[in-house]
């Protein structure tokens, strides 16, 4: 077995091993990465802040949704045929490509006119969105040995956690300024992407020079055009389902459209074998396939219920959407230092399992906390409840990626990453729609329950008949539902921060019971995916990079795994190098 960090790079002052990376080269290295991964980052979280502004200006307040489907459609798609290329071409080429892209979708959503254009442009984003994650958390597969990765994912930790603080305030600043050098406050949202975006290009040009080995192939263009048929209509049910009915005409044709294409895909994947998009073999892997089921509930759970506790911090507690962006910092806190802290311990002892099981189970606990949270909660208790789900998130979001790519060839560590991140996607589409649908078919029965329950107090009785609360044109929505006897309009929930008090309770009471109940939703979905964990078996961990691993002609981990034949000893003075060693019986 190779000593630990072979194919990783030493540490500082220590002599590299031939033909591996320093640990000076593999920090320039991430360097570029980050940049890359930083944009989208930051892009998600700053356009979430100010969309409202954006579509409020746009005069297409009912179409913003679109801006966000369009952008997660084309990046979600692309995720694996980023993979794909990048074993094939080389992870440069694509990674400047995704950049590129980016930043020209990014230009262009300057320019839009409407939201219908937004949507468009946020479509070409969405295309280059699609290969910084996948690609960036591949190339680290290729320079750093999976024993000792964990201890470098703490710089990727920081990238979340820097542009989930820096997004909700540059948002916030940029949506409120009416003008900024000449041009429309809102407009640098996007705007900010360009030097950040040229900064990378530089920057991964100069730094990333990893070998490739180029192999006979086939583009599996037709695989991917059926995964896009699959996919489209079935992601924007997703996202517009609550709007049109789950069980709609268009609802439907989207289902079977969906349907037809993704059996077409598995037809055709399987046509093609080992040049397939996502090759079926990959199945066959108990890790690559309990991975994704845990990677796609994992992702559900998570991205559906954290969906909500910006909704919760802004509407029932009545945080701006900068400020609820700032109180979110114990979530972030929380993920850095387990993933930093778990990261240390998987590289000294090789364990990894441990920690998703961990993980998963602290955000079910976590999530579960935050179903008894209501209107009074004060803030210090949601913040600790935060850092919980932080540590389970910290200690779930890197190791399942590290088992995937362990168990798989080198020679597809591109597109076992790539898919990997598919599935998460998918099912963090999945589970926001999911759970927003919940909270919203939940949410008018609770108002109205509510209010009918506060209607018979003397304090709320007192508020309805008092003219200076009828005079305060943020009472409107309410007093007109009262006394219409209809419901309270949440289309647009802005009133309730400056409504009365007493007048505003019941409704606040109802979004917290409704958030109560998805998020105890979500924590069942997450014991799912504990299960699933629970059933991925543990590799010994390689302590070769993908890049010497294909140097060196390791085999398959795959075959490396069976009993190994009668041994033959080699003696030492025979003067084999190691390179020109025998492939060994089992991966390092």
């Amino acid at each position: 077995m190779s000593a630990p960090g072979t194919g990783a790079g030493p540490t500082a002052g220590d002599p590299p091993a031939a033909g591996s990376l320093t640990h000076r080269q593999i920090l320039t290295i991430f360097a570029g990465l980050m940049i890359g991964m930083f944009l989208a980052a930051l892009d998600q979280t700053i356009v979430a802040t100010s969309i409202r502004t954006i579509a409020d200006d746009l005069g297409g307040l009912s179409l913003q949704a679109w801006a966000t489907t369009a952008y997660l459609i084309t990046a979600t798609i692309t995720t694996p045929l980023y993979g794909k290329l990048s074993d094939l071409y080389g992870r440069k080429p694509l990674f400047l490509a995704a950049i590129s892209i980016f930043v020209v979708g990014s230009v262009a959503c300057t320019f839009a006119g409407s939201m219908y254009e937004l949507a468009a442009f946020r479509g070409i984003q969405g295309l280059g969105a699609g290969g910084l994650f996948s690609l960036a958390l591949t190339i680290i597969g290729d320079i750093v040995a999976p024993r000792e990765r964990a201890r470098y994912q703490g710089y990727f930790v920081a990238v979340f956690g820097t542009s989930s603080v820096l997004g909700p305030v540059a948002g916030g600043f940029f949506a409120g300024q009416a003008e900024l050098l000449g041009i429309t406050g809102w407009r640098w949202v996007f705007l900010i992407n360009v030097p950040l975006g040229i900064v990378a290009l530089i920057v991964v040009t100069r730094v990333l020079n990893i070998p490739h080995t180029k192999r006979e192939h086939r583009i599996d263009w037709p695989g991917a055009l059926a995964l896009a048929v699959g996919l489209v209509p079935l992601l924007i049910v997703a996202e517009q389902g609550r709007i049109w009915g789950w069980g709609s005409v268009g609802a439907l044709v989207c289902y079977g459209i969906g349907a037809v294409g993704i059996g077409a895909f598995l037809l055709l994947e399987r046509r093609i074998g080992d040049d397939a998009l996502l090759p079926l073999r990959f199945f066959r892997t108990g890790v690559f396939s309990w991975g994704s089921i845990a990677g796609f509930i994992a992702g559900m759970g998570m991205f559906g219920a954290l969906a909500l506790l910006p909704l919760y911090l802004q509407i029932v507690k009545g945080a701006s959407p900068t400020a609820a962006g700032l109180q979110t910092l114990p979530l972030v806190l929380g993920i850095m230092s387990m993933s930093v802290f778990s990261g240390q311990l998987i590289s000294r002892t090789g364990r990894y399992k441990i920690w998703p099981v961990l993980g998963l189970s602290l955000m079910v606990v976590g999530i579960a906390l935050l179903s008894r949270i209501g209107v009074d909660t004060p803030y210090w208790q949601v913040a600790l409840i935060m850092v919980v789900i932080g540590w389970g998130l910290g200690g779930n979001m890197q190791p399942i990626t590290l088992a995937v790519q362990n168990a798989m060839p080198p020679r597809d560590m591109g597109v076992a990453t790539a898919s990997a991140t598919f599935f998460r996607q998918m099912g963090g589409t999945l589970g926001t729609a999911v759970f927003l649908s919940i909270l919203f078919t939940a949410l008018g029965g609770n108002v109205a329950e509510n209010v009918r329950a506060a209607a018979a107090t003397p304090e709320f009785q007192a508020a309805v008949t008092d003219p200076a609360v009828a005079a305060d044109p943020a009472n409107g929505p309410i007093l007109a539902a009262l006394q219409g006897g209809g419901p309270v309009s949440l289309d647009d929930s802005s009133f309730l921060s400056s409504a009365n008090p007493v007048l505003a309770r019941p409704i606040l009471e109802g979004f917290a019971d409704s958030m109560s109940i998805v998020f105890l939703a979500a924590a069942a979905v997450l014991v799912l995916g504990l299960v699933a964990v629970l059933m991925m078996k543990e590799l010994p961990l390689r302590t070769q990079s993908g890049v010497d691993a294909r140097r060196a002609g390791e085999a398959d981990p795959l075959e490396t795994l069976q009993p190994p034949a009668t041994p033959v000893v080699v003696p030492a003075e025979a003067g084999r190098s190691a390179t020109a060693a025998p492939p060994r019986s089992a991966p390092d």
